[in-house]
């Protein structure tokens, strides 16, 4: 039987999520096209070139200048362009597309994906920071409006994958594992003054900068413990981590019984995205195949919160709820894009988070709206007090 062509909006065209869906649209032509695509805008070539490949109907660009540049790049006739973040969720929401795979990094995911659930769209999910943002709000939309939400995170589509066929009673917890990052025999001592290039050293992964930095940290991990508890309706303590560093094991799932579930693969990002837009289906792939007696050994440790504070940050930002999870998110992100502009040292990111969460708001918040004024003012505190301490230490 020949597969029903389905039609994709790509939210973070340009960032390596987005790239690699857009490599296995080219792999599987006659299964997948592009009815949108939406990017940051910074690199407005690369975007001209995929416009010119995949043919959209409507792009995207969340820097209004960068549309400017684009339509001067585009011959006619161009796909109709959008810009700014209302052009974003206008993409997701108007423009008619089978799935909307999220992949923006950071908060600007949040409007589109929120846009797309609303519309009643498929939505494959690589924005981890929505549901940590909003993940109460954005599970109800979905399952009011009769939405799949399908994980694209390595460590989420294998929970997925492990709970298949099974009820949520019968776990008893979600074991998601890392790989433990650049940093995990790094004495603590020493990670004051680690650089922006051995952070991104990542040992096992090719990502972007920002996650790549959230891996370091163990930050990456915090916000999979929150993305955990909502995308499948856990209690928070029933999702724990494991140091793995082979990163051959992506996450496990343990049932009542005593039994454990796990999903292996080797690191390709490309196995989750592609179960995520052929779901429930499986395709043949390319990808490379597991052999274990080549991998030989697998090992397992416990994670240190003391060395790596931002996973104790998470943990705390979920079981306090309200608005914590919004500020966690935030605060990091201003952080770590310090860090990446050698502002701030490695070890100063988790302290301007504790701070930020010292000032977190009480209280539950009731709408995406509020969730947008309490990420933009606890970006502009966190950055406030980055200027201010320039040259010196936030800590």
């Amino acid at each position: 039987m020949v597969p029903t062509m389905k039609q994709i909006t790509l939210l973070g065209a340009t960032g390596s999520i987005g790239l690699r869906t857009l490599d296995l649209v080219s792999s599987f032509p006659e299964e997948f096209s592009v009815a949108g695509l939406a990017a940051r805008g910074s690199n407005v070539e690369r975007i001209a070139d995929l416009c010119k490949k995949y043919a959209p109907r409507v792009v995207a660009l969340l820097e209004p200048e960068a549309r400017d540049r684009l339509a001067q790049l585009l011959p006619a006739p161009r796909p109709e362009l959008l810009a700014g973040p209302e052009g974003l969720v206008a993409l997701s929401r108007d423009v008619k597309a089978d799935i909307v795979v999220s992949a923006l990094v950071g908060g600007a995911g949040l409007l589109p994906t929120m846009a797309a659930i609303q519309a009643g769209r498929t939505v494959a999910l690589a924005n981890k920071e929505t549901l940590v943002m909003a993940g109460r709000l954005m599970t109800a939309a979905a399952r009011a409006r009769g939405v799949k939400l399908l994980p694209v995170d390595s460590e989420h589509s294998a929970v997925f994958q492990c709970l298949a066929g099974h009820g949520r009673g019968d776990v008893h917890r979600i074991l998601l594992t890392a790989s433990g990052g650049p940093f995990r025999e790094t004495p603590k001592a020493r990670l004051a003054t680690v650089t922006v290039e051995d952070a991104l050293q990542h040992p096992t992964w090719k990502m972007g900068a920002k996650i790549t930095i959230d891996s370091a940290t163990l930050m990456n991990k915090g916000l999979e413990i929150i993305e955990a508890r909502w995308l499948f309706d856990v209690a928070p303590d029933q999702v724990q981590v494991v140091v793995h560093p082979q990163s051959i094991i992506h996450s496990m799932v343990e049932y009542i019984d005593g039994s454990v579930i796990a999903q292996l693969g080797v690191a390709d990002m490309g196995v989750p995205i592609l179960y995520a837009l052929t779901y429930p289906e499986r395709r043949p792939t390319p990808a490379a195949r597991l052999d274990l007696t080549r991998v030989a050994q697998l090992t397992f440790f416990e994670p240190d919160p003391d060395k790596f504070p931002c996973l104790r940050l998470a943990r705390a930002a979920l079981e306090s709820s309200g608005s914590a999870s919004v500020v966690l998110n935030a605060a990091n992100e201003v952080a770590v894009a310090a860090f990446l502009d050698r502002r701030i040292g490695f070890t100063e990111i988790a302290a301007l988070i504790e701070q930020a969460l010292d000032g977190a708001p009480a209280g539950e918040l009731g709408s995406i709206e509020a969730c947008v004024d309490v990420d933009a003012e606890t970006r502009r505190v966190v950055q406030q007090r980055i200027d201010s301490h320039r040259g010196g230490t936030v800590a």
